[in-house]
Order: C-alpha cells, then sequence, then structure tokens
C-alpha cells in the first residue's frame, strides 16, 4: 500500500530532481520500517527468552517427574517433524530471515540452532551458536517466528519433549 502511493506522488512529478528526492524518501523510509520491525522482533525474542528462564526457575522448585529422567538410550517411535519436513522448515526459517539485522565481514555464516519441540508442537529454549553474534540472534528470531508447530517426537504411544537441531549456513551478498 505504502509503495502505491509512494509510486502515484512519484508519477505523478514531473521534475526529475524532485522525482529523485522522492524515490530517496521512499528508500529510507522502507529502511526505517525495517528497523524497526527488527527491533519489535527482536524485543518479542527477548521476552520469550526471559519468560522461558522464569519458566525453568519454577520448574527447579518443583519434583521433576520421574518421566522426565529418560536415559539417554530410550528408543523413539517417531522423532518430532515439522509439516512438510526438513527441507520446508529451512525454507521457512530462510523466508523469516532478516539478513538486514546481521553484520559480518565474511560472505559465509553458519550458526547451530537447537531447540526444544514441546508435547503440544511448540517450540522453545532456542539457541543458536556460531561465530557471528548477529546472524545467531537473527536465526533465533526467525525459529520463534516459524508459523506452524511441529508434530511431537513418540514413544510408546505418548508425546514427549524433543531436542531438535538445525545447521543454518547462509551466504551474504
Amino acid at each position: 500500500m505504502l509503495g502505491k502511493e509512494f509510486r502515484k506522488k512519484f508519477d505523478a512529478e514531473a521534475n526529475n530532481f524532485h522525482k529523485a528526492s522522492i524515490k530517496q524518501d521512499y528508500l529510507l523510509f522502507m529502511e526505517k520500517m525495517d528497523s524497526i520491525e527488527n527491533v519489535a522482533l527482536t524485543g518479542a525474542l527477548l521476552k520469550t527468552k526471559n519468560l522461558e528462564d522464569l519458566d525453568k526457575l519454577k520448574l527447579l522448585n518443583k519434583t521433576l517427574p520421574a518421566e522426565t529422567s529418560l536415559s539417554p538410550s530410550v528408543i523413539i517411535d517417531k522423532a518430532a517433524d515439522y509439516p512438510g519436513g526438513i527441507n520446508e522448515l529451512r525454507k521457512e526459517v530462510a523466508d523469516l530471515f532478516y539478513l538486514g539485522g546481521v553484520y559480518s565481514e565474511s560472505k559465509t555464516v553458519k550458526a547451530n540452532i537447537a531447540f526444544i519441540v514441546e508435547r503440544d508442537g511448540r517450540i522453545t529454549n532456542v539457541q543458536a551458536e556460531g561465530e557471528n553474534f548477529t546472524f545467531n540472534r537473527q536465526a533465533e528470531i526467525a525459529v520463534y517466528s516459524i508459523s506452524q508447530k511441529f508434530s511431537p517426537a513418540i514413544i510408546n504411544g505418548n508425546p514427549i519433549r524433543y531436542r531438535f537441531k538445525l545447521p543454518l549456513t547462509m551466504n551474504i551478498e
């Protein structure tokens, strides 16, 4: 909608100097909108992480049920899965990723993203580890922003919490 309004104003202007000024205003405006959106997403990430940390503290004060102390040798009937598979998950993360918030000297940046798929398919405790801090934060925001829920992992017919790992590599041009 904003693009159409700027386009109308641009097309109606006869003076080339004023047209260049309108175009510059549009580009500056869109850059600021991207920045505002990124600040909002970063705020949402911080709020989510703080709430998760508070939940962890509450859990520490309670006794943990026996089912949370599963041995590492438990055989999982079905691993957690994203609708459409891993390639669909990668595509959605790439589409949600805000490259404008990444500052990097190198052209290729990598992170390993780990998160928990809860029993109801929600994503919690997203943590990205890699050499580039800004890339890691943007990766966390993108994963938290995924629109669909996972199908949970299953053991003995019961949904369980599942630690999911997603390596992520992007080429910045």
